[in-house]
């Protein structure tokens, strides 16, 4: 059907229609091919495109993906009956820590739900997924009642099925992203569906590979961790992974409550990785020197630490008895539930004790409402203790997950937005009072203002625990140059991103209206810089990387730094040299096409002596193609006038000042030039060595030079990496 806009604008029937702007309308084919039903094809006499109605479901995938907005579709969307499952709170509350979040039970529901996924050409739901998990691939293997296949899909990006499933904010992720909910609609319930196949079937352990002869340290055994020690078992690495605390699992076994997330969930990742043979260390804590001993020692280091340092509130009365962390409370009280008798002594301990309340219950108030703070409410609700959190922002731009925020509230749990703590009073030492302000605020990225001149609420506390999230050690961070990376994405999104509709519409209303295409795109700022070592040998994934963020992320994060590792091998000073052909990466500027010329012949040079060698103008590279290199080779023309000032052109400054970091890559670098280069090369070199290469070769070459020149330059490069690799030998021993 072909249409004007206002036409289409002023349709309406209990069906999906789909108008088509033929003035728009440029036969790209776009919709054609993202379109998941196959309502969409072309008329060739026209080249326009055509709808079958009877077949459109109003997904409106192809509004989102058409770059001229000549679509426009109308009517229901047929999403079909979303699968929902119960929330279960136990009653009384007391000491049960049962899991409260039911998952599908029965293969009649979860193939209803799995016949709801459209089976997207161009699944955004994927790339919503912070692992980009093959989501359509495991839900079209279920359906089919293939739990094995399922897991074999699962497993080429997460090691984390059953957590993931249970602890994601999916709202946020996949499920925000499905076209459904893009739509407008119900997204189709992919946590809900990896969590069946998880629970149905068991997940299976790694399978450790060949012999590599590559020993890697992996600090922290949380979920970043478990990513990279899973991933590198399986290509055959020996792993040696510390921790800190007394057991693994990081945030997964102490910060997660079991009435989220059971036990014996939490712990199936490292039962199964011991069994494959990883060393676990557990009781060892790495500071910075530790760090350049576990370098010594391993051919690479990953740090996986987390963001471990609990957030304090400096206010007066902070550091008074009864005053603590959510880190401090959720490890105690996770021990407690363990213990007969354990809710009663932790009370005692905690001068809380029933006998002394009566009939009344002790006060807890967090300070916080984010998940963290609702963990801690709902746990000490568990505890017998009634609990109020309080934050300064407002509830329309809380961080707390919708759904946890209204489970915390049907647990008794009392939350006030809109409220800080000007200073908490105590008696004899403890804590007996906070005063509380109250706070407005217009605009989710405007901080909230207090407002001083009201006079503060008395409220009658016995408990105050900061909840308001972590930080990373600043010990440990100082020794991780370039971080923390913050995860937003710069300029216009490359076609790839813009094509796939993920950026055109924000989640719906059930998925809480996340803006789940910028945040998607900021998460895959963090997954590239994951596979960069921030220097020689040392990689950083996780919240140590990214500050505060989640599971799926630290996890993915994990997998994708143990595939770079594997990908480059690097060796320890000292141990016997193991290095074939090299990875090079030759990127150029040219405008005249002498610049290019250069560039391929040293390529073809490096390629004639056995090296992997990749061409590419310098606007199409990035921290991928970076990370997949061992040699850098960059090349520019010489911008300015002989009377002028001269240097780089401003698009290569502009590229080399983006750099990620580059944790000891050898760099060679040339300039074709037609006037005197003067210090265009030492103003590159600067600006390339502040972000962690090395520069091991430059030159700068006349505009038709010579072709033995660019040969020349190239085996000076080669030379100047192996000198380097000597160099850092000779000190070991």
């Amino acid at each position: 059907m072909a249409i004007t806009l206002i036409e289409a604008q002023a349709s309406s029937t209990d069906r999906p229609e789909v108008h088509v702007l033929v003035d728009r309308c440029a036969g790209c084919q776009e919709c054609v091919v993202r379109c998941p039903v196959e309502a969409l094809d072309m008329d060739t006499e026209r080249w326009v495109a055509v709808a079958d109605e009877k077949l459109c479901v109003g997904c409106r995938q192809c509004e989102r993906t058409c770059p001229f907005s000549a679509i426009v579709v109308t009517g229901p969307v047929l999403a079909g009956l979303r699968t929902t499952t119960a929330v279960v709170h136990p009653e009384p509350l007391l000491a049960d820590v049962t899991e409260v979040r039911r998952g599908i039970t029965t293969w009649e529901q979860a193939l209803a739900e799995a016949a709801r996924c459209l089976n997207c050409p161009d699944p955004t739901c994927v790339r919503g997924c912070p692992a980009h998990n093959d989501i359509p691939g495991f839900i079209s293997a279920l359906a089919k009642g293939d739990l094995p296949k399922a897991h074999e899909v699962l497993a080429r990006t997460s090691v984390l099925p059953d957590i993931c499933s249970r602890v994601c904010n999916q709202s946020a992720q996949c499920e925000g992203s499905c076209s459904w909910s893009l739509a407008g609609e119900a997204p189709v319930a992919i946590g809900l569906l990896e969590r069946f196949i998880a629970d149905s079937y068991a997940v299976p352990p790694p399978v450790r590979g060949e012999d590599a002869d590559l020993s890697v340290a992996i600090v922290g055994a949380g979920p970043g961790g478990i990513g990279a020690a899973w991933a590198l078992t399986e290509a055959g690495a020996a792993v040696t992974v510390y921790e800190k605390d007394p057991s693994p699992a990081g945030l997964l076994g102490w910060g997660i409550p079991d009435f989220t997330l059971p036990e014996q969930v939490a712990n199936r990742p490292w039962r199964q990785l011991q069994e494959a043979g990883v060393e676990l260390r557990c009781g060892v804590e790495v500071d910075a020197s530790g760090l350049e001993h576990l370098l010594a020692e391993h051919d690479a280091v990953v740090v996986a630490t987390g963001a471990s340092v609990p957030v304090r509130l400096p206010i007066p009365g902070a550091d008074l008895e009864g005053v603590t962390d959510a880190t401090t409370f959720l490890k105690t009280a996770r021990a407690a539930f363990s213990e007969e008798g354990g809710v009663e002594e932790w009370r005692g301990r905690n001068g809380l004790a029933a006998e002394a309340f009566g009939e009344e219950r002790p006060h807890v108030l967090v300070l916080g409402a984010g998940n963290t703070a609702m963990d801690v409410a709902r746990t000490a609700r568990r505890l017998g203790l009634d609990a109020t959190c309080v934050d300064w922002l407002d509830e329309r731009f809380s961080l707390a997950r919708p759904d946890e925020l209204e489970e915390a509230r049907q647990e008794g749990v009392r939350v006030r937005f809109s409220r800080t703590v000007k200073a908490i009073e105590g008696e004899g030492g403890r804590v007996a009072k906070a005063l509380l302000l109250t706070t407005s605020q217009e605009e989710a990225g405007r901080p909230p203002k207090v407002l001083e001149a009201e006079p503060p609420e008395a409220v009658a506390v016995d408990l105050v625990v900061m909840a308001m999230g972590y930080r990373a050690d600043p010990a440990v961070a100082a020794a991780l140059p370039g971080t923390p990376v913050r995860r937003e994405s710069h300029g216009v999104p490359d076609r790839e991103w813009s094509a796939s509709g993920l950026l055109a519409n924000p989640a719906s209303a059930f998925s809480f209206h996340n803006p789940v295409g910028k945040l998607a795109l900021g998460r895959e700022v963090g997954l590239q810089a994951a596979a960069l070592p921030v220097r020689e040998r040392l990689f950083v994934i996780g919240d140590a990387l990214v500050g505060p963020a989640t599971v799926v992320e630290a996890m993915a994060q994990g997998k994708r730094a143990a595939a770079a590792i594997m990908a480059a091998r690097p060796l320890r000073p000292g141990h016997p040299s193991r290095r074939g052909s090299r990875r090079v990466l030759v990127c150029f500027a040219s405008e005249g096409g002498h610049t290019e010329r250069t560039a391929r012949t040293a390529a073809d040079e490096l390629s004639r002596k056995g090296h992997h060698v990749q061409v590419l103008p310098i606007d199409k590279v990035g921290p991928k193609e970076l990370a997949a290199a061992d040699l850098l080779l960059v090349g520019t023309w010489v911008k300015g006038f002989v009377v002028a000032k001269v240097g780089p052109p401003p698009e290569v400054q502009a590229w080399l000042e983006a750099l990620p970091r580059l944790g000891g890559l050898p760099v060679g670098l040339f300039c074709s030039y037609g006037v005197n280069p003067r210090s265009t090369l030492a103003r590159m070199a600067a600006v390339i060595e502040r972000q962690g290469a090395k520069v091991v070769a430059t030159a700068a070459l006349r505009q038709g030079g010579g072709r033995l020149d660019a040969i020349d330059f190239s085996r000076r490069v080669l030379a100047g990496a192996r000198e380097i690799e000597s160099a850092e030998v000779a000190a070991a021993v």
